[in-house]
This record gives structure tokens, sequence and C-alpha cells, in this order.
């Protein structure tokens, strides 16, 4: 039987003990599997950033972006650890394809402090769901991987079943704003039966990248439907800035 990808990732570990690692950019791994080359690259959000999409500001404004004011998202607050380019894509594609479980920790600790606000407020933190049918073929869902470690580091109640993706929609690569937001329209429902345990909750919905929104929109939607007060969300990284169209 192949072992699945939690038990490779211990594997992973022991051997990390025997034989220095390489990072994933080449050279040798400091924390996380990244060289020091590549930790110097990543442009973390640090900085003042929008308070409703999490969007880097060059200086305090103290406001939201122009884009969150003529169009409100169904969500109520986003951050990210740091902008997705080239440099973050590819340990956030590993995690995502490549079984590399032993990064999640890593995203939940950047999480912990780029979220650290919406963290006090949050009464529980809920992961992006996947389908059943992608769910089968990845075996893990990386958002609930992120979110795991995240709920443990802060000790806000972690609710993993709370979402569900009741329909398996087309992968959002190449789609337009409104391409991603009709793919995923309907497609998340909070089950009749755990809906209590988000009536009257503050939720933090966590992904590993914020591209346009359409997924964090489609997520709260349905939340707030089932009686969440607030919804915010925490990703790993955000693009530069989210297409609208």
């Amino acid at each position: 039987m192949k072992p699945g990808p939690r038990t490779r990732a211990l594997w992973r570990g022991a051997l990390d003990l025997v034989f220095p690692p390489q990072s994933i950019d080449g050279g040798l791994a400091q924390a996380g599997g990244l060289s020091a080359a590549a930790w110097s690259r990543i442009q973390f959000l640090d900085g003042p950033v929008c308070d409703g999409c999490g969007v880097p500001f060059e200086f305090d404004i103290g406001s939201r972006c122009a884009a969150c004011l003529a169009r409100p998202r169904a969500f109520d607050a986003a951050r990210a650890a740091c902008l997705y380019d080239d440099t973050s894509r590819e340990p956030i594609l590993k995690l995502k394809h490549a079984d590399r479980l032993d990064l999640a920790p890593l995203f939940a600790r950047w999480l912990s402090r780029a979220a650290r606000d919406l963290l006090d407020e949050a009464d529980a933190i809920v992961p992006v769901p996947l389908h059943p049918s992608r769910l089968l073929g990845r075996r893990y869902n990386q958002a609930a991987e992120i979110a795991r470690p995240l709920a443990r580091l802060s000790g806000v109640p972690y609710l993993p079943d709370a979402l569900i993706r009741r329909r398996a929609t087309e992968t959002q690569g190449g789609k337009s704003g409104s391409g991603r937001r009709r793919n995923v329209s309907g497609a998340f429902l909070v089950p009749p039966g755990r809906a209590r345990r988000i009536d009257g909750k503050r939720i933090l919905l966590i992904d590993d990248v914020l591209t346009t929104g359409a997924t964090a929109e489609g997520c709260a939607r349905a939340l707030k439907a089932s009686g969440a007060v607030r919804v915010d969300v925490a990703v790993v990284a955000r693009v530069k800035e989210m297409t609208a169209s």
C-alpha cells in the first residue's frame, strides 16, 4: 500500500535529521524548506494594508482601498501573509500538489502574525472546503492543513466540517473575475446540522491564495446565510491587485 502524505511527511522529517535538506529553490534549506535567499525575496505584508481586502498601502491611510469602497465584498476583512509572486508561488504549490505537508505549520505561523487582529476577534476557524471528488484525488485539503495548526497556535476553535462544497466546480485558474464568481456561485453550503455552530459567530475563513476573492465571497455568503455575524479571511498569499472583471 502506498504511504499517505502524512506518513511521507514524517519520513521526510526523519531523513532531514540525517541528511541536510535541500531547499525548494536550491541550496541549503533554512526554516520551512526555503533558502536564505528565497526568504529575503518573499514580500511579507508587514506594513499598512486595506482593511477590506488586505492590499498593501504605501502609506497608512486608515481606510479601505478604492476597489473595496466601490464594491463592498461579502467577507468583512482579509489579511495575507505575503504577496503571491514567483518566490511565494513555489512553496504554496508544493503544499497544494506535492504532498509537502511540512510547509503547513510554517504557513500557519505566518498567518498567526499577519492575521493576529482577526484572530483576536474570531470565534471559530473554518477552512475553504474541497469537493469530495477533488479531495479523493488530492487526499488532503491544503486549506485545512493550514487551518488546523493555526487553531492550535491561536486557541481559536477549529470547525473543519462547518462548510462544504456541494458542487464540483471547475478549476478557477485562467478564469476572469466574473467567470470565477459564476463558477463558485451556490457551490458552498453550511449543512443544516452544523448551522448552530455558525449562528451568531465571527468566523475566520482560511485559504492558501486570494486572487479575485470569488471563492472567499462564495464561502462568506454561505456562512452568513447560516447566521455568521462576521466572516473574515486569512490567506498565505494574495495577488497584488484583485481583478474584478
